[in-house]
């Protein structure tokens, strides 16, 4: 394929042009606290011009899915009447539409449904028993209810986890074992690797051994057969052989960018370049919004 075509998703991956905007995401590969010593500040949600316009940028980089996040604890009915206007602006430009927003509360995940929102991102994290010791402010359940919610609602789930926050292998195994044991699986499962920032609680983790992210993928995709498994954030201290390992033990999706949310991320011509080494081509995109309707 053409370089334009790489540009597109890899299976259905991301192109990021929020970042260009700085949108302020709860980055899912990164465990901060508000009393961590980072340099993050508050951010006001972008207006729908903005959004439009980083659509529209999205588009002719060769997108095919444009995701939007917030770092909230979870939208207010306000938030949701801003985010729905920007879910159909982004769908009449042709894109699917991906938000994370945290956890959703009665009548939300129907509301964004009705928008056209085609997918929802909400990661459990880990295992349940895991989960406690890394997050404080909600519980592993209110994780399952958002998800519940998603799919109850007809909105695709996009739902993984991160490794590499000094839980052991059981963890991760039950972590995969609880998204395959969800009604449906989740059609999206994104595994990230921590990228340890300092100042935050885990910026001093042990690295984890690579070969247990390529575990991790190999018994997501066992598990999940029919999901797409993405290898998602850490990528930037990958190489590429183990991204290779990555792709044969089951991964067929990737983020491309420069930043993915709040972190680094492999630019696209280091991408591109590392495609054409092993050989493999982006899904070339959707070009009419009604075929993405049906296909999702």
């Amino acid at each position: 394929g053409n370089k334009k075509t790489k540009k597109a998703r890899l299976s259905e991956s991301l192109r990021e042009n929020l970042k260009k905007r700085k949108v302020q995401a709860r980055n899912r590969a990164v465990s901060n606290t508000m009393t961590s010593n980072v340099d993050l500040k508050k951010e006001p949600l972008i207006s729908l011009g903005e959004v439009v316009k980083a659509a529209e940028d999205a588009v002719k980089e060769g997108a095919t899915r444009f995701c939007m996040g917030a770092a909230w604890r979870g939208p207010t009915d306000k938030n949701i009447d801003q985010v729905c206007d920007m879910v159909e602006a982004v769908n009449d430009l042709g894109l699917e539409s991906c938000v994370t927003l945290g956890m959703l509360k009665e009548g939300h995940a129907e509301k964004l449904a009705k928008s056209g929102l085609n997918y929802y991102n909400h990661n459990i994290d880990t295992s349940e028993d895991f989960y406690k010791s890394i997050i404080t402010t909600r519980n592993f359940s209110d994780r399952i209810d958002t998800l519940e919610k998603v799919r109850n609602a007809g909105v695709k789930v996009c739902s993984g986890g991160i490794i590499g926050m000094g839980e052991t292998r059981y963890d991760r195994s039950e972590m995969v074992r609880t998204l395959s044991n969800l009604e449906e699986h989740p059609e999206s499962v994104p595994i990230n690797m921590l990228i340890r920032i300092p100042g935050t609680p885990l910026g001093d983790v042990e690295p984890l051994n690579h070969v247990e992210l390529v575990r991790t993928i190999a018994l997501a995709r066992i598990m999940m057969p029919l999901s797409t498994v993405r290898l998602s954030a850490g990528r930037a201290e990958m190489s590429d052989s183990t991204q290779a390992l990555c792709f044969l033990a089951g991964a067929s999706s990737i983020f491309l960018g420069d930043v993915l949310l709040t972190a680094d991320n492999p630019g696209t011509d280091k991408d591109n370049n590392m495609l054409d080494n092993f050989g493999l081509k982006g899904e070339a995109k959707i070009s009419f919004k009604d075929e993405i309707k049906i296909v999702s």
